[in-house]
């Protein structure tokens, strides 16, 4: 797990509720049982910081201003759009339209990646070179252009005539064994963390469950059950991730409690 991804993980799944800002010194702490380094930790820091995931401030912490980070206002909106996705709290219903968007050229090979990556992430699939599909329009995917300086023509199946096709734009059979592959390893990985699971124990099992979960992001875009099988193995993985997240949170939270109540001295670590 690199570091940079970890405090997305650890931001988004606990600190975000929490007033979404920490001390350097507890995401120091946060992060080392899960072998993340200082220094590493202070690297990916700067790096968001840069991106403009994170912002500098200075935290109260037993009486005393301690150096800290908070998320930005951009942070928070891709936070939330990954929490509603990662524990499917929009319940919106389909409404049986595609949306597509034609891109401009990018001629700049690593910031085409780099826009490619990040639609993917946002639920996107390209069926070709310059155009992109989802059954869910995105705000965020208009900001993303925006902020990347790239103008895109936007439709929905409604303006372009039916398209019954788009569906194959997602590989849904590789997407299917991805689940399966992903059941057999987390079923081991919670075992790592039974009934009566310490704190840190409990903290690092359910923050590598977590990351792994996350990595569908990249690759399921939230299809609606109207266009999945009735056996569908992705139901089954996220009633398995929704029961062992819900089961380690407890005792997670206690390590995170600890960890974001130091001692003065601590603080200043």
């Amino acid at each position: 797990m690199h570091a940079r991804s970890a405090l997305f993980d650890l931001y988004g799944d606990h600190l975000l509720g929490r007033g979404g800002s920490a001390p350097v010194a507890a995401l120091i702490r946060l992060l080392e049982p899960l072998g993340i380094r200082a220094a590493a930790v202070r690297t990916a820091v700067s790096r968001m910081v840069a991106q403009g995931w994170l912002a500098p401030v200075e935290l109260e912490v037993a009486g005393t201003s301690v150096p800290g980070y908070a998320v930005t206002d951009r942070a928070r909106v891709r936070l939330d759009h990954a929490g509603a996705r990662i524990y499917r709290t929009d319940h919106t219903d389909w409404d049986g339209r595609w949306h597509l968007r034609v891109l401009s050229p990018i001629a700049d090979r690593s910031r085409r990646e780099r826009v490619r990556s990040q639609l993917r992430f946002l639920g996107l699939a390209p069926i070709s070179d310059s155009t992109w599909v989802s059954p869910h329009a995105s705000e965020e995917v208009d900001r993303l252009l925006a902020d990347e300086g790239i103008s895109a023509v936007c439709l929905s199946s409604a303006d372009v005539g039916p398209l019954p096709r788009l569906l194959e734009a997602f590989d849904v059979t590789a997407l299917a064994e991805s689940y399966e592959a992903w059941l057999t390893v987390a079923t081991r990985l919670v075992g790592r963390a039974g009934p009566g699971a310490d704190p840190v124990t409990a903290f690092v099992v359910r923050s590598e469950l977590l990351h792994s979960w996350r990595k569908f992001l990249f690759s399921d875009p939230g299809l609606p059950p109207a266009l999945l099988p009735p056996d569908w193995p992705g139901r089954r993985a996220a009633a398995f991730f929704d029961e062992h997240a819900a089961r380690l949170l407890p005792a997670a939270t206690r390590f995170i409690d600890q960890c974001l109540t130091p001692t003065e001295a601590g603080a200043r670590t």
